[in-house]
């Protein structure tokens, strides 16, 4: 069996750098370790940063997002009760789209099904080889028997935890790793949300967000220390504790209900490097982790390949290597621009074990002066709505 381009992982980049390769006339073949009702039954984040939104619309897969998605044009950020709120469109001209993760893969998903292109799904100790050398394949198992795939390149986008990353040696990659002490509970509720806009909140309790999957769909989380257990929560717990963290008019508006999911997400800040190692090449989780603060995860994925299916466009139409050549720094200019969001917003917005009275005061005054400062508003709705591919 052969192709153009293995790609190693069905999430969200995978399935994107599919559908870019085959609208550029490139052969691609998808393995995914889970089957696919697992991949769409993994909640994640849903707010798609305008270029991610127009590169749906390009690919021809905006229909639903349109139809279904939410536009935000701000959020609101609150201190101790105290309000702010960002108009992105007033600052910067753009807006981000309420739109779940798991939409954008079911999405993804049926386009390619529709095209009729090769996903094999439950793949079994899938390893990579000679992607060092000139003839890189990848090896599975499924139903007892061993597949061999050989191909130009290999895509690695099959997560944190995925083979991928795992396969390069140890001396090539640098990694930079900060885990936070806490963790976000989250709940899923079918009531309203409460407000028609996302609400950040820090409190001396610890940070809150009430966000939204539509209308009827609301989901909010709140920091919880490190070694926390979901199932310790009740329903009523959880509401009880969010209503001190937000400001009084969200409190006193709030929609409860019984939830219909909960589960506690920890923070990570990860970067590894290069992106490239001969003819391997890392995209999305398998390159890197934000904390969902800046709700950077699933847009810089959607970036990263972006970048790599021109690059790999490029190489097939042209017989150029600089797009590949250049890949891994260009990429990884943008990722450590939104890491650096991420890890602000993060600091900003949480309690840290070492804060202390002198770390809140920061805070606090951090806040007052984005309060205040036009400048640093539109530096924060340049970044939360998205930086160019070129920045």
């Amino acid at each position: 069996m052969r192709t153009q381009v293995a790609i190693i992982g069905a999430g969200p980049a995978g399935l994107m750098l599919g559908r870019l390769l085959e609208k550029a006339g490139i052969d691609n073949v998808i393995l995914e370790r889970k089957s696919g009702d697992y991949v769409l039954s993994r909640i994640r984040a849903g707010v798609l940063e305008q270029g991610t939104a127009d590169l749906l619309d390009r690919l021809g897969l905006g229909a639903r997002m349109h139809a279904e998605g939410l536009i935000h044009h701000g959020v609101d950020l609150c201190f101790d009760g105290d309000i702010q709120h960002i108009d992105f469109t007033g600052l910067v001209g753009r807006h981000v789209t309420v739109y779940g993760q798991t939409e954008v893969t079911h999405d993804l998903m049926d386009a390619r099904q529709t095209s009729g292109l090769t996903t094999i799904y439950e793949a079994e100790d899938v390893a990579l080889h000679d992607f060092d050398g000139a003839r890189p394949r990848v090896t599975w198992r499924k139903d007892g028997a061993t597949h061999s795939l050989d191909c130009d390149f290999i895509a690695g986008c099959d997560g944190f935890h995925g083979v991928s990353r795992a396969s390069i040696p140890e001396k090539a990659l640098k990694l930079f790793d900060r885990q936070y002490p806490f963790g976000w509970l989250g709940i899923m509720v079918d009531r309203p949300p409460v407000s028609d806009e996302l609400i950040y909140a820090h409190h001396e309790r610890g940070f809150a967000l009430c966000s939204m999957r539509s209308p009827t769909r609301s989901r909010y989380y709140v920091q919880v220390p490190e070694g926390e257990k979901a199932e310790d929560w009740s329903d009523d717990r959880f509401w009880d504790e969010l209503r001190r963290r937000i400001n009084p008019a969200a409190a006193e508006s709030l929609h409860t209900g019984p939830s219909i999911e909960k589960s506690i997400a920890p923070l990570r800040s990860f970067v590894a490097e290069p992106l490239r190692f001969g003819s391997l090449f890392l995209a999305g989780d398998a390159a890197h982790i934000v904390p969902p603060t800046g709700a950077k995860g699933l847009n810089l994925a959607v970036s990263d390949v972006a970048m790599l299916g021109e690059a790999l466009a490029e190489f097939y139409a042209e017989k150029s290597t600089a797009g590949l050549d250049g890949y891994s720094k260009k990429a990884l200019g943008r990722i450590w621009k939104a890491e650096r969001f991420s890890w602000w917003m993060t600091t900003l917005l949480h309690t840290f074990p070492e804060t202390g009275a002198f770390g809140r005061r920061i805070q606090r005054a951090d806040f007052d002066y984005l309060s205040g400062s036009r400048a640093a508003q539109t530096s924060l709705a340049e970044n939360y709505t998205g930086l160019s591919l070129g920045v």
